[in-house]
């Protein structure tokens, strides 16, 4: 009757530690995706800041005035103004830095 409580115990006590290991399995899962997540705002923050510094570069500053006040009203519209001045200025189709005039005929 001993060994067989003996070996009920360490049945328990492997069922208790495939229970833990799997506790730590879902923790550090939990840990690898919250990592991932933080990368992938990393990356975003960077683009985010890459696109800022181009707009910078090539819109002067009443342009972009008007860029960020068409940004609170309509963002969707903004957005398609930066993308397309940011492909025009890879393209090199932009030579110096665009005026308030401009950005509006765009």
């Amino acid at each position: 009757a001993v060994v067989s409580t003996q070996s009920t115990g360490e049945g328990n006590q492997a069922a208790m530690d495939d229970g833990g290991l799997e506790a730590i399995r879902q923790k550090r899962m939990a840990e690898l995706q919250a990592q991932g997540g933080g990368e992938a705002a990393e990356k975003q923050a960077r683009q985010q800041e890459m696109k800022n510094n181009i707009l910078t570069a090539i819109l002067d500053q009443k342009a972009r005035a008007r860029l960020n006040t068409i940004a609170q009203v309509k963002p969707e519209r903004a957005q398609k103004v930066e993308m397309m001045l940011i492909n025009m200025h890879q393209r090199r189709q932009i030579m110096g830095q665009v005026g308030e005039s401009e950005l509006i005929k765009m």
